[in-house]
């Protein structure tokens, strides 16, 4: 058995990275989409003041702080931040973002997009855009619905964030409006290899998919007027934007965060463009040879030697820091904003 390693997550206040102490409640919402019939799955962090129960304990190959299962809600209103994973990930993926801002005083509700998690692959999900933001609005109105979560959600106070194709997802939940068509002769041309991802190899085939194809032209609105700021981690998908006017609809604050030797995401078409069109957003990139998928998990020994491009990274990177600079980026952002 491996020990885990418990971390410590920080944030900035007045120019000073202070270390958060507070305790971690967790809790799991199977929600339904009847509409849609799709299931929504939830996983919701939040500060409490329970303290962890050696029934807590579980092992785990990835770094993670130890949370309280069911614990104790807060008794006032918090700001909430919903979380959507990247592809072929899952609600757990961006878990030390989550424990950052939680124990910061956010509550965080990351959900699995259904049919584009690494346990539920299917291919046309992998390329359904526009299901995301639905899934995150969805998850929102039930846990304001909730006997519970509704008492203490400040729903003046919501925030969205999100990695690669979740970065995506939250642009697209501000306001932001992809052209399909546009991105689907990218990929099938000059971006051929962004489309060839290790989560799912060979998607470009399924670009031409009628099915696809004719619900790409009846999506509802993506936007979610309930959401104040947004912070895309790594966004995905920016050759679907090649128009101010695709984004003209964005009001409320953006952060976005890059990493300069991506190769999935490569900056200069995804986060710098955003960055580009996006009036009054903000940019931060990740220097040196940092890649794609820093922003995982750090994981034990042995689940680096299986699966070394998911977890290993340049000799010059440190994946343990760049998750402490996007965690006080992030806390600091949501501050500011909400």
């Amino acid at each position: 058995m491996y020990k885990q390693i418990i971390t410590c997550f920080i944030f900035l206040l007045s120019g000073n990275i202070v270390l958060a102490q507070t305790n971690i409640g967790q809790r799991t919402f199977q929600f339904k989409d009847q509409k849609r019939n799709r299931p929504v799955t939830t996983e919701v962090w939040y500060p409490t003041t329970d303290s962890v129960k050696p029934t807590d304990k579980y092992f785990s190959p990835f770094t993670r702080v130890q949370t309280v299962r069911n614990g104790k809600l807060p008794d006032a209103k918090l700001p909430v931040i919903m979380l959507s994973h990247g592809t072929g990930g899952g609600r757990l993926t961006l878990e030390w973002l989550a424990a950052a801002l939680a124990q910061n005083g956010f509550i965080v509700a990351a959900v699995d997009h259904w049919g584009n998690t690494y346990d539920n692959k299917i291919r046309l999900e992998f390329l359904k855009a526009w299901e995301r933001p639905q899934d995150i609005s969805f998850a929102l109105t039930s846990l304001l619905n909730d006997r519970d979560f509704k008492a203490i959600i400040d729903p003046d106070r919501i925030g969205a964030a999100g990695f690669s194709f979740g970065g995506f997802t939250v642009i697209a939940l501000a306001g932001g409006e992809f052209d399909f068509d546009v991105l689907r002769n990218y990929y099938k041309t000059t971006g051929r290899k962004e489309i060839e991802i290790p989560e799912y190899p060979g998607l470009v085939k399924s670009l031409d998919d009628s099915t696809l194809v004719a619900e790409s032209k009846h999506y509802p609105p993506l936007k979610d007027k309930r959401i104040k700021a947004f912070f895309s981690i790594s966004p995905a998908l920016g050759p679907g934007f090649v128009k101010m006017q695709q984004v003209k609809n964005i009001s409320s604050p953006v952060y976005i965060v890059g990493s300069q030797s991506d190769s999935i995401a490569p900056v200069k078409t995804n986060a710098i463009h955003y960055h580009q069109l996006i009036k009054g957003s903000q940019l931060y990139i990740n220097p040196g040879k940092t890649g794609h998928y820093v922003m995982l998990s750090e994981a034990i020994e042995p689940v680096k030697k299986e699966a070394p491009m998911l977890f290993t990274d340049d000799p010059s990177v440190n994946r343990h820091a760049v998750h402490l600079k996007v965690d006080s980026l992030a806390v600091a952002f949501f501050r500011r904003t909400l």
